[in-house]
C-alpha cells in the first residue's frame, strides 16, 4: 500500500510528460492544471495508506 505515495512522485517528476499547453481546462493550460490536480488526489493516496495501516489501540 504504500507503493501509492509514489505516484505523486512520479507523475510530477517527469515534466516532459505534462509539458504542454493543451487541453485547457478553465483557460489554465495543461502544464498548470495537471499539477494542481495531484494536489487532491495525493492527499486521498496519504488518506489511503493512512486507513490502511493498523493503528496500536490505547491501553
Amino acid at each position: 500500500m504504500w507503493t501509492l505515495l509514489l505516484l505523486p512522485f512520479v507523475g510530477l517528476l517527469w515534466v516532459p510528460f505534462y509539458n504542454f499547453k493543451d487541453p485547457a481546462l478553465f483557460g489554465f493550460p495543461f502544464f498548470y492544471w495537471y499539477q494542481l490536480a495531484w494536489v487532491p488526489i495525493t492527499s486521498v493516496l496519504i488518506w489511503l495508506v493512512y486507513r490502511s495501516r493498523p493503528h496500536d489501540e490505547a491501553r
